[in-house]
């Protein structure tokens, strides 16, 4: 019983003192995310866009090509290429082709060059094929949103952002205080289904928040619907970027960011959130 109780008590003031970080964190970095967002050019904001990019590739390759650092300069090159095409050859066929064409058969290639051992280079050969798209191709409309999408491309970025966070909030107080049914175990223990639910509200007062506050061009109705699909999206991310870590054996993608693990730990849910977010307002609306 005594240690139980101990072990309880661990538990807790290790929950307490991650959740002071995580919010030390957002407070030093939410007004830099603001202050690029409003009042930086859209290429700034994509110099950062960029930046997270070429870190969570270096993430994802060091899981799958643990100790060979050129293979995985090579991964990060290729993911910051398909970024760099998205972002600037996105109205151009032809040259956004090529991009997304030639990365695909470099990531097939390279294996055959640094052959490594035996049976992990089928593991190596598709990160290196999904990597740049996965990671540099679904992060990189976050970019296109702030500048495709004047005069309301930041609230757009802002909106994003908080399906994704807020929808990860509500889903871990949800999770920590009622939850008892498991989601999906064998991927990620922690997670419950009353946490799931506790997330699509969040995802749901980020979008009420935008509609009745900062973003009036977004209507009430559509901003719950797209909040919908987006708290669900978000959250089949964080499983699958939990997938990725459970199969490396690893707890974080990396450490850079203090209570949260790596970059793509924080940006996981995004991935998946920003790219709905493109299409919804791609077949709603034309851009600026």
């Amino acid at each position: 019983m005594w240690t139980s109780e101990c072990a309880d008590n661990q538990q807790y003031h290790v929950a307490a003192s991650n959740l002071t970080l995580r919010l030390l964190t957002a407070a030093v970095g939410a007004p830099l995310l603001l202050g690029l967002m409003f009042f930086a050019p859209p290429w700034a904001w994509y110099l950062l866009v960029a930046a997270a990019c070429a870190v969570a590739a270096a993430e994802v390759f060091a899981m799958t090509h643990p100790g060979d650092r050129v293979a995985q300069f090579i991964g990060v090159l290729a993911t910051l290429g398909t970024s760099l095409g998205i972002y600037f050859y996105s109205q151009e066929p032809r040259l956004l082709l090529s991009v997304l064409l030639v990365v695909p058969i470099l990531g097939a290639l390279v294996p055959l060059w640094r052959l490594g051992e035996l049976p992990s280079a089928g593991l190596r050969m598709m990160a290196g094929i999904a990597t740049p798209l996965y990671i540099g191709g679904l992060l990189t409309t976050i970019a296109l949103l702030r500048r495709d999408h004047e005069p309301w491309g930041a609230q757009y970025v802002v909106l994003t952002l908080t399906f994704a966070w807020l929808g990860d909030t509500g889903g871990y107080f949800a999770g920590r205080f009622l939850g008892k049914h498991k989601l999906y175990e064998r991927v990620s223990p922690k997670k419950t289904r009353e946490g799931f639910v506790g997330s699509l509200a969040g995802s749901c007062v980020a979008g009420a928040l935008a509609s009745l506050w900062y973003l009036p061009a977004l209507p009430l109705g559509h901003a719950l619907a797209l909040a919908l699909g987006a708290g669900t999206l978000g959250q089949l991310g964080d499983l699958a970027e939990s997938l990725l870590k459970r199969s490396m054996g690893v707890k974080d993608s990396g450490w850079i960011i203090p209570g949260h693990g790596g970059i793509l730990d924080r940006l996981d849910a995004v991935l998946l959130v920003s790219p709905v977010v493109l299409l919804y307002l791609l077949w709603t609306q034309s851009p600026a």
